[in-house]
């Protein structure tokens, strides 16, 4: 048997309990590291695994929060029971915003954590303390921005502060809010991954405007309304793409095949960002 890969990462995990939202963002020299370290459930908690990684902290850690156990609980469950903890790493954020980190004491240099309120950063095989500074002092300073946001906003300041020693290869954003996923019918709202890239987190930022502009909400009073000028620029252009007969239809099938049927709610408004796709496209 060869060398056991090691998940020599950066991650953070974090909690906006206003919004009802619990993310993991991590960055690693280590192929589709989006499959093994990110796990998280809307009011419950959120987890990292990572260094000689223990998959099963995932489930294990989530079922044992859903107990009602403390973040610091968790963590001490996890690694006191693992006979491999010495190697492991890993970061918790419970249910009420509490944060934990662990690292084992024969993770690779530099190895450590830091929590705060409502995060838990931690890496290993890093350059330095600097980037888990990095991950912790900018989560801290961004409370204005989402959730999402500010995981991407941490991942992009810890590569800037040195990162992974070994150099960047994926990255993975997940983010959970109850029934706020697709269709309201899913917890996931965001589930990002960037398997294999020269600049992950450049990527991942990429994939994540992509998402926003499918999935985004525009606030209602932001809407346009649809006058007779507007319906006529709409059929004209819906025409062109090949839709047509009643408007409403119309609209509707060309949303669907632009995968932006989430924007739209009949067509006395339209979300301006659906508008700008519309004209975009024709």
């Amino acid at each position: 048997m060869g060398p056991r890969p090691v998940v020599a990462t950066y991650s953070i995990v974090a909690c906006d309990l206003e919004a009802g939202q619990w993310g993991v963002g991590v960055q690693s020299k280590f192929l589709a590291v989006g499959s093994v370290v990110p796990w998280a459930e809307p009011h419950v908690g959120a987890i990292a695994t990572q260094s000689y990684a223990n998959p099963r902290y995932g489930p294990d850690g989530l079922a044992l929060l859903k107990k009602g156990r403390t973040a610091e609980e968790v963590v001490e469950t996890l690694t006191s029971a693992d006979e491999g903890r010495a190697e492991r790493q890993v970061g918790v954020v419970d249910g009420a915003g509490g944060a934990a980190t662990f690292t084992g004491e024969e993770c690779h240099d530099w190895a450590g954590g830091r929590t705060g309120a409502g995060y838990a950063a931690q890496g290993n095989i890093l350059v330095s303390q600097e980037t888990v500074d990095a991950l912790a002092v900018t989560f801290e300073r961004n409370g204005h921005l989402s959730l999402a946001e500010r995981l991407i906003e941490c991942l992009a300041a810890a590569q800037a502060a040195g990162g992974d020693r070994r150099g960047q290869q994926s990255a993975s954003l997940l983010l959970v809010q109850r029934d706020a996923g697709y269709a309201g019918l899913s917890d996931v709202v965001v589930d990002l991954r960037v398997d294999d890239h020269e600049r992950p987190i450049s990527e991942l930022q990429r994939l994540y405007g992509l998402h926003n502009d499918i999935f985004g909400v525009t606030p209602p009073e932001d809407w346009i309304p649809v006058d007779e000028a507007l319906a006529g620029e709409l059929r004209d252009r819906l025409a062109a793409l090949g839709y047509r007969g009643e408007l409403r239809k119309s609209f509707a099938d060309w949303a669907g095949a632009a995968n932006l049927e989430e924007r739209v709610d009949g067509v006395e408004r339209i979300d301006p960002v659906v508008l700008g796709a519309l004209r975009k496209q024709s």
